[in-house]
């Protein structure tokens, strides 16, 4: 199996002596969609850095499609497009130059470089904003033009730094089909994300990360797999004043007309919902408590991904 993407050992200390990334050892094979979770501050963007050479790793080695960041960096650099966080381009620059100059710094010549500027613009569904400076794009525009501009000299991998952070669901959804066709096209996507839905929809590999540390690197189906059981809130009809008990379910009350229940490896939702009717509660609506991936998460780190979000960080991850 060729590899698009391998550490080896890799370790970085930031001067303050914080050890970001602990000996992470990682191998994404070509072609795959691959996902890298964890919460802030675990080490994601401090390992998206080293592989784009914007951060120096302390010990340890990468390789892109087979070419060291050590010894053949223009070459691995070459091979990668990078979707960055934040939004780091001239917002006074139009976004078709946005998009052209970024071929320049690959080498690609103008005619070409504007060609496939144009292809990329049309497929994001940026062409009629392209003579537009940057600065009046909405928000999810700016997204969109961070992974035109990452494709535009045809990298073989494509790594995407939270890449639909704060745009709308509707907008979310298109990027998903985009990303999936270029997917199926041959591109290999390392991924991270704080919506874990994504991963599950996306993603065919999936690693956690945590304090510097891989906790577990698996198939997704793999992983979703290792769950024991599920957790579901359920609205009942009627007021209950205590929890009620019910054979072979734990049950927890969460409000006079809501209570939280668990389904341990086994058991199904018809036997649920029999034992329910037997204790004479009628259930008006169900939903998971977690998506599934998520509970894992919680499961493995300790962290709520919910949590995370709204936690401001300090320093670099």
């Amino acid at each position: 199996m060729r590899h698009a993407l391998t550490a080896q050992n890799l370790v970085k200390i930031y001067g303050s002596g914080k050890m970001a990334l602990d000996h992470v050892n990682l191998a994404i094979a070509e072609g795959d969609f691959f996902a890298l979770l964890g919460p802030n501050g675990a080490g994601k963007s401090t390992f998206i850095g080293i592989v784009s050479s914007l951060v120096t790793k302390t010990e340890g080695t990468v390789h892109v499609f087979g070419h060291s960041i050590d010894d053949e960096i223009l070459k691995a650099k070459q091979l990668i497009g990078i979707v960055p966080q934040e939004f780091n381009f001239n917002i006074f620059n139009r976004t078709f130059d946005v998009v052209v100059t970024q071929a320049g710094y690959y080498g690609v010549p103008f005619k070409q470089a504007k060609a496939s500027a144009e292809d990329c613009l049309q497929q994001l569904g940026l062409w009629e904003k392209r003579f537009e400076a940057v600065r009046f794009l909405s928000g999810g525009m700016k997204r969109r033009l961070m992974i035109a501009r990452a494709l535009v000299h045809q990298p073989k991998l494509l790594i995407l730094d939270e890449p639909t952070a704060g745009v709308d669901i509707e907008l979310r959804r298109s990027l998903w089909v985009y990303l999936e066709k270029l997917n199926q096209q041959g591109l290999t996507i390392l991924l991270t994300t704080h919506y874990l839905e994504e991963v599950e929809i996306l993603c065919r590999n999936v690693a956690i990360i945590d304090q510097g540390r891989i906790l577990v690197e698996k198939p997704v189906h793999s992983l979703l797999a290792d769950l024991n059981g599920e957790t579901f809130i359920l609205d009942i009809d009627g007021i209950l004043t205590e929890t009620p008990t019910l054979e072979s379910f734990s049950c927890r009350l969460i409000s006079p007309n809501s209570i939280e229940m668990d389904l341990r490896e086994g058991q199904t939702v018809n036997e649920l919902f029999q034992v329910l009717d037997a204790a004479g509660i009628r259930v008006l609506s169900l939903r998971n408590k977690f998506n599934r991936l998520e509970e894992l998460f919680i499961r493995l780190t300790g962290h709520s991904t919910e949590r995370n979000m709204q936690k401001n960080e300090e320093g670099a991850e």
